[in-house]
């Protein structure tokens, strides 16, 4: 589309936005976190609810809520468009990342608050504000000659988890979420400002790993020096999938891997990550061979006895959860028995160890030469006045995306989303830039417009 066809649609988004916020903010206050050991289930029923409202509001039939085999919801629904266009599937999920400590928030994780320039709460680029870019988009082409395409949603509530409800409930019903082109609104640009697509996805599995050395917990002055301390124990397994450089050393892995196209300065990192001064970086090669391309493990929680309330005593046992993320070309199944046989192998004094899978996901690799991806590429150039469209890599899972390839093998997939660096997933004080959400949204709507045009065509 040339700057002049498109400027009703711009101006159609701008206008939308007062009403993406009302909706954004109105989803983010749903404690939607996908484990019931820390919030009520309920909190993910309400924005199931939501979601469905709001399809059933913008014309969508077929509306449900699916209840999937881990126990969450998905939501459903499909808009039908004009005879013979194509089908799009467009995917988000409602759930979110606890919120880890709500003090250090600066503002409540889940009250929408605005504060220089950005949205700040859990969920508002991860994944909520994809749903709210769908609908915007949406929104805008019926203000203006229509849908092109036929369109299905599917909202997850069990994404952040690892569980596996939609990948299973799809292969249980391959005909439900059939397409000729998938958007995955849960990536984002590799920084503000600048149109991404991503192309990759490094897998991923969880792992919980228990130690046992003792019948009991032991006075550490009577017994510290010769009982097998388990705490002692699990920390020399965990030290032991690093190596000096802090990278990751899993046994049977492929530690040097190198990623062609775009490129990650050092300083850019440091800066995006908030790295402390004096504090270098782990691993080797450039910063995205060791993001894109090579496994990484990450501990994600060890249980033991707090500093505050801490008695004199030698460990029983202790247990600690390990994220293992796995480039395309390694399947994560495979990555997780030599992650459990490395943690079993690293065992000092005899320990025993217990290793317990978690939740796993494939990686993924997208096909950017397809018809797709050129209709995109138009859509972002048009959006970002004239900048061009990026492809990079994601160091973060999304499991769906290789059940979607196998289950429709001749869709195209493209990854496009809210959350760049500034966004801070996953950590506190979570953001979206309003100004990302409204390019993004018209992005996906110039996206519909070519795609659909092309498939005439």
């Amino acid at each position: 589309m040339s700057q002049a066809s498109h400027a009703p649609l711009a101006e159609a988004v701008a206008a939308l936005m007062p009403r993406a916020r009302a909706e954004l903010a109105e989803l983010v206050s749903y404690r939607s976190v996908a484990d019931p050991r820390q919030f009520p289930k309920s909190e993910c029923e309400k924005a199931a609810r939501w979601v469905a409202d709001a399809l059933r509001v913008e014309g969508f039939q077929d509306v449900a809520l699916l209840d999937t085999p881990d126990g969450t919801q998905s939501v459903y629904g499909f808009l039908p468009g004009p005879e013979g266009a194509p089908t799009v599937l467009l995917y988000a999920h409602y759930d979110v990342q606890p919120p880890l400590d709500e003090s250090a928030w600066i503002s409540p994780p889940f009250e929408l608050t605005e504060r220089d320039g950005r949205w700040y709460g859990r969920g508002a680029a991860d994944c909520k504000g994809g749903l709210v870019m769908h609908l915007t988009a949406l929104r805008a082409l019926r203000e203006h000659g229509g849908v092109p395409v036929s369109v299905k949603v599917i909202a997850e509530g069990s994404e952040e988890q690892g569980t596996g409800g939609l990948q299973q409930y799809a292969e249980a019903h391959p005909e439900l979420l059939a397409a000729d082109t998938i958007v995955i609104g849960d990536t984002g640009n590799f920084r503000v400002g600048l149109p991404t697509v991503t192309a990759t996805l490094r897998g991923m599995t969880l792992a919980e790993v228990s130690v046992e050395t003792l019948e009991g917990n032991l006075h550490s002055g009577q017994f510290g020096g010769a009982a097998p301390d388990a705490l002692a124990a699990l920390i020399r397994i965990l030290d032991s999938l690093r190596d000096e450089s802090g990278s990751t050393t899993v046994d049977g892995l492929q530690p040097d891997a190198s990623w062609q196209g775009l490129q990650y300065g050092e300083e850019e990192f440091r800066a995006d990550a908030k790295v402390l001064d004096g504090v270098g970086l782990v691993g080797t090669g450039t910063i995205a061979d060791r993001l894109w391309a090579r496994p990484s493990v990450t501990v994600l929680g060890i249980d033991c006895p707090p500093v505050v309330g801490a008695t004199p005593s030698v460990h029983a046992s202790a247990r600690a959860l390990v994220s293992l993320r796995v480039p395309p070309g390694t399947d994560a199944s495979k990555a997780q028995d030599a992650l459990s046989a490395h943690l079993r192998s690293a065992a000092p004094w005899g320990a025993r160890v217990k290793v317990t899978q978690r939740g796993e996901g494939q990686p993924f690799r997208a096909d950017t030469s397809s018809p797709a991806y050129t209709a995109m590429a138009e859509a972002m150039r048009a959006a970002y006045d004239g900048t061009e469209m990026q492809v990079a890599g994601q160091g973060g899972s999304i499991p769906l995306c290789n059940t979607l390839a196998a289950l429709y093998p001749g869709a195209e997939i493209l990854l496009i989303g809210l959350s760049e660096p500034e966004a801070q997933i996953h950590a506190v004080n979570e953001s979206v830039s309003p100004q990302e959400l409204e390019r993004m949204s018209l992005t996906e709507a110039l996206f519909l417009a070519n795609y659909a045009h092309s498939k005439r065509g």
